[in-house]
This record gives structure tokens, sequence and C-alpha cells, in this order.
């Protein structure tokens, strides 16, 4: 199955210089664990509820003067929409990330969390389930 069938489109994002103050509100307003950080369409970086919890709590960064260039990850991974689900599974688990920005020729086209693939493995478990009980015998 393609990415593209299981991203969200609506991806929250942010540019380099906005702040960590007002990434954190936008994270509470959209409820949202991560944002990503972009270069006009391309992202160059993710800020996750994480990053500001260690990068500017942990490590005492003042959160009125710190920027999401400051505290994101860039060394961002990425995935091509076109790309399957295993791949993208595989990626994650390589790379110890829980979110993937899904890329469109180098542009943001969405996004794809650990939490997405968990979802769709409980609906299909469930599906199984029902055609189990369709067919076994009655106890």
């Amino acid at each position: 199955m393609p990415i593209e069938n299981l991203a969200r489109s609506d991806v929250i994002t942010a540019p380099t210089d906005e702040s960590v103050e007002e990434l954190a509100s936008t994270m509470d307003e959209q409820s949202v664990g991560s944002i990503v950080i972009t270069d006009g369409d391309e992202p160059v970086g993710i800020v996750t509820d994480r990053d500001l919890a260690m990068r500017v709590l942990g490590d005492g960064t003042d959160p009125e003067s710190a920027t999401a260039e400051d505290v994101m990850t860039d060394e961002l991974t990425t995935i091509e929409r076109g790309s399957g689900f295993y791949q993208a599974a595989e990626m994650m688990s390589e790379n110890a990330v829980r979110r993937l920005p899904v890329t469109d020729d180098g542009h943001l086209a969405g996004i794809i969390t650990a939490d997405d693939f968990t979802e769709l493995l409980a609906d299909e478990q469930a599906q199984l389930s029902t055609i189990i009980q369709a067919q076994r015998p009655e106890y």
C-alpha cells in the first residue's frame, strides 16, 4: 500500500525562525506532537514535544529567545509519497523515528506517524477477527 494512501496531508508547519513558545502553543492548539519546519515548501527539520522538553527545558535554553532552528532535528528522515508501507516502517525502525514527513520531489506532501501505523494495523486485525469469528464453530 502506498504511503500517499495513509499519510495525512494536513501537516502543521512552521518556519525556522518560529519561537519555541509559538511552537509549543501551536502543538497544544492543534493537538499534535510535532511540527515540520520548512523553508518555503521544503521540509528542513522537525520539532517534537520531546525536543521542546529536552532541548529547551532540559538544556536550560531560554524559551523566549530560542527558535525552531535552535531546537529542531535537522537530519530529517523523509519518504517519497509513492513509497510503500513496509519501506516506511523499515525507515522508522532504522532511523529510530516515529514521524516521517512525506515528500513529492522534495516538497512537503504529508506526514505519517507510528500512531497511524498502529491504527491501521488495529483496523486490519479487527477485520481479520470478524472473518475468523464468522468461520469458527460455535462453542
